[in-house]
């Protein structure tokens, strides 16, 4: 071995040291006037959220791509959507922390459901058992990066190596991600190292990609000749499994309590995100753009059997170039203990917030309180659960050292931390979202994660054993961990990630709709869900409290001193006093000094827990008058759209109705129009075969008797004006359906013409005698009509009178009047009237009824009337009130004119 390779311990110790050292500097140069001005800019801010790429990125990715090809990007994928989007969620999120001092992602959540406790210690739980294979995962990484790099066996795990890269992990997160119990302090010294570890894992991983490309082979052509057959598996893009991916990763960039971290606690400017919405893309985009090629040339050059996760290190190896061996190994090792360091931070912030912190409040109500007690509680709980979480990754690593690939244990923690996701994106964009539907999302999320993807990844299924994973708890398959409900055949991950977030989705949805917001649910849900509007900014200039509580001003003191510190609580309440313009003591207890203390307090333990110590100091919450009725509006919002919505589907559903209706009516229209025009070709070429016949016999015929010819020309006469009636019924319709009857008004008297149409209907002869009956007249009428036009009309009524009767003996009676201004002529028959559903309908065009002969009429006279009783101002209605027994009764109206007004 050479000495290289030899110094690769003394390289990684005196590396961790200039992280020390970096963190201790930059440290302490912040917290003097004025400061470390680059470290408050956008470059730094997505340096540190480049804390995503670990040494699943680093080692895995190349591995991913050497077992899966194409696959490896959709953990590049994903964040890309997600930053280059960032207008519509990210924003949201780092504009809700900075205004409500969010220090986690538990913090978030609780807040937003009434600042619940049981949310927090739910979502800190899950973070919890999510972080701990990934913090595994990087141990893993460093301890086999190192036995290759220093050429020892890769058959056994050197646990020795892992236990001591981690307690130095925890030494340095301890040190320096501890100092201060507000989180919203930023831990400008743990950002600096990240910003220095993203640069130098980035240059690490192009260094060997561009000696792959350019000194192991000729260029990028000459390489990917040499790719295996079938080596980018491009049938499998875009499958299931791809898709998967690519939504984990999206969401794990901002779950991740490592994440959430980064890209909302830590950041200085919301501006910030502009830059990182490009310049993250391009980092991840260098980070993946020789992954391909260290894959092809680790399968092309190295032995069978060799881990492709290691490819990066072991191809600079086999070309003895050490130097940049040892720079690939700071590289992951840069990797891999940035990622422990901040998410060690993130996760001890949660478990001293929202579980340490509630328990001790219950423990301590009836003991004495000493300045500083709980802020020394705190610092010290997150020291040992940093020490604790990284012990328990260690543990995690031993267990499932032998169990799997890089890229599958973080795939593990990235399903389990998108559980949170439902309940977070809910909480953000729906106001009826409440904290039931959250518990109950989550918790079954987390059960279904752990039962069918976090055990079974251990090694013989850990606590489930092979016989569960086999054949499902008491032999049940439906309920086997990797087929549940019968759903087989799936990849594991895609079947884990289906069934969790799709009943965690289900029951939040459900639980939130089975019972209403309680008032501080409505209160919190109007400030995250409506955070851009003007109304729901918080701060000093916000207006008026939103909740009335009473307390002491020494009370209240003495709470800060307890959680801040003396010399920070006297600072705190002197400016305080300086705002209310007092000069000296301590401030007024008023509204805004209680919602000012509670929110600098949220900063240092979380807001559900300074809710409940405000709580034991000032009394429970009482929402303000003002506030009861800005929910009530709110309410009453939703109310009226909901009404407006259920009219409008009232509304659509009667339209609907009557389309039907109507397209039924155009259909039977359709129909009679068919056997309309059927009918007159049959009635047209009846007389026209008469006419045509005659015709010829008396061409061809010299001889006919003259009273034989006089018969046939009569006939040929008769059957052409039959002829002549039925083009004018053609006719007459078509200028009905068109609206355009041609009328010649001129004054008359509306009785003489009637006459005149009874005189013409004399020889109306049926089947049964007619007996015509007048009534009373009108007298001397005069009206604006077309004689021709009207007693068309009339003799239509008084034919139809006759040919649709089934009595023995037809009686029809006529009658006319001046009514109200207007003359009326009434026709009625004794047939048998028209029913109620036909009274309408016998006014349509194709309206065809049944003759007393048994033939069909044509269905066009009555509509042909009424167009042009209407085309005259008047109108043709069929009496309603006319018993059905009496037959059917047609009243035509005329309006009299001007100048022979009614006696």
């Amino acid at each position: 071995m050479t000495p290289a390779i030899e110094f690769a311990l003394v390289a990684a110790l005196a590396y961790a040291a200039l992280l020390f050292a970096l963190a201790w500097w930059v440290d302490r140069r912040s917290r003097q006037d004025g400061g470390l001005p680059w470290l408050r800019t956008a470059l730094v801010y997505t340096l540190s959220i480049s804390i995503y790429c670990t040494s699943w990125t680093f080692y895995g990715a190349v591995g991913s791509a050497a077992r899966g090809g194409l696959e490896f990007a959709t953990i590049y994928l994903g964040p890309t959507l997600m930053f280059v989007g960032w207008w519509l969620l990210l924003r949201k999120l780092v504009r809700i922390g900075r205004l409500h001092h969010i220090t986690s992602i538990a913090d978030l959540i609780s807040s937003r459901f009434g600042k619940s406790e049981a949310l927090g210690a739910l979502v800190t739980v899950i973070a919890v058992a999510a972080a701990t294979p990934y913090i595994a995962l990087q141990l893993k990484a460093v301890t086999t990066s190192y036995q290759v790099i220093t050429g020892a066996s890769l058959e056994s795990v050197d646990f020795r190596a892992g236990f001591w890269v981690a307690v130095g992990m925890a030494a340095f997160t301890i040190l320096f991600g501890t100092r201060s119990l507000d989180v919203n302090e930023r831990h400008h010294g743990v950002v600096a190292a990240i910003a220095l570890e993203a640069l130098v894992k980035l240059c690490a991983l192009v260094a060997v990609g561009v000696f792959v490309v350019f000194a192991l082979f000729d260029g990028p052509g000459d390489l990917f000749a040499h790719a295996p057959p079938g080596f980018l598996h491009a049938e499998e893009v875009f499958g299931p499994r791809w898709i998967t991916l690519i939504f984990l990763s999206a969401a794990a960039v901002i779950c991740l309590p490592r994440q959430f971290q980064v890209v909302v606690v830590e950041n200085e400017n919301e501006r910030h995100l502009a830059t990182a919405s490009w310049l993250f893309p391009a980092y991840l985009f260098l980070m993946s753009v020789f992954t391909l090629p260290i894959a092809i040339a680790g399968l092309t050059l190295m032995p069978a059997g060799a881990d492709p996760d290691m490819f990066v290190l072991t191809l600079p190896l086999v070309a003895e170039k050490e130097a940049l061996a040892l720079l690939a190994f700071l590289g992951g090792f840069s990797s891999a203990t940035s990622m422990i360091i901040v998410a060690s931070i993130a996760l001890s912030t949660m478990v001293s917030n929202h579980i340490v912190a509630p328990l001790a409040l219950r423990l301590s109500r009836n003991r004495t309180r000493t300045s500083g007690d709980v802020r020394r509680l705190l610092l010290t709980t997150r020291r040992i659960a940093i020490a604790t979480l990284i012990l328990l990754g260690f543990l995690y690593f031993r267990v499932s050292a032998q169990s799997g690939a890089l890229a599958a244990i973080g795939l593990i923690a990235f399903v389990g931390v998108a559980q949170v996701l439902p309940s977070l994106i809910g909480g953000l964009f729906w106001p009826q979202a409440n904290a039931r539907g959250a518990v109950w999302g989550l918790t079954a999320g987390f059960v279904i994660w752990m039962y069918a993807l976090g055990l079974p990844s251990l090694e013989d299924g850990g606590p489930l054993g092979a016989d569960i994973l086999a054949e499902g708890p008491f032999g049940l398959a439906v309920l086997r961990p990797q087929a549940l409900f019968g759903l087989d055949g799936l990849d594991p991950l895609v079947h884990a990630t289906f069934w969790s977030l799709t009943i965690n989705t289900v029951l939040f949805v459900i639980g939130s709709l089975t019972r209403e917001p309680r008032p501080l649910e409505w209160v919190q849900a109007r400030q995250f869900v409506d955070v851009f509007r003007g109304g729901a900014a918080i701060g000093p200039d916000s207006g008026r409290p939103r909740f009335h509580r009473t307390a002491t001003s020494e009370e209240l003191y003495i709470l800060a001193q307890r959680i801040l510190g003396a010399a920070p609580a006297h600072e705190l309440f002197d400016t305080f006093a300086r705002r209310q313009g007092l000069a000296q003591g301590l401030p007024l207890p008023t509204q805004e000094l209680v919602e000012d203390l509670e929110r600098r307090l949220a900063g240092s333990v979380g807001a559900a827990s300074a809710r409940a110590m405000m709580a034991q100091v000032a009394g429970g919450e009482e929402v303000s008058i003002d506030e009861l009725v800005s929910i009530a509006d709110e309410t009453a919002r939703i109310m009226r759209y909901s009404q407006a919505l259920e009219r409008k589907s009232t509304e659509l559903e009667t339209t609907a109705r009557q389309l039907r209706e109507a397209n039924e009516q155009l259909r039977e229209i359709d129909r009679q129009k068919d056997d309309f025009l059927g009918q007159v070709s049959h009635e047209i070429r009846t007389p026209m075969t008469a006419i045509r016949s005659f015709s010829e016999i008396l061409r061809s015929s010299d001889d006919l008797e003259s009273a034989q010819a006089r018969r046939f020309v009569a006939i040929i006469h008769d059957e052409s004006l039959r002829l002549t009636r039925l083009l004018d019924v053609i006719l007459d319709m078509r200028v009905v359906e068109k609206g355009e009857i041609p009328i010649n008004l001129e004054p008359l008297d509306p009785d003489a013409v009637l006459d005149h149409a009874l005189q013409t209907c004399e020889g109306l002869r049926g089947t049964a005698p007619v007996t015509v009956t007048q009534g009373a007249r009108a007298g001397t009428a005069r009206v604006a009509a077309d004689p021709d036009r009207l007693r068309q009309v009339f003799i239509n009524l008084l034919s139809n009178a006759v040919r649709h009767t089934d009595k023995d003996a037809i009686l029809i009676r006529v009658e006319s009047r001046i009514e109200a201004g207007a003359y009326e002529a009434v026709i009625s028959d004794n047939g048998p009237g028209v029913p109620e559903a036909d009274r309408e309908r016998v006014f349509s065009l194709f309206s065809a009824t049944w003759t007393r002969a048994g033939e069909k009429g044509a269905g066009l006279g009555l509509a042909i009337s009424r167009g042009i009783m209407r085309r005259m101002g008047g109108d043709l209605m069929l009496d309603v009130g006319a018993p059905r027994e009496e037959g059917a009764r047609f009243r035509v109206t005329l309006a009299l004119t001007a100048d022979d007004p009614p006696p």
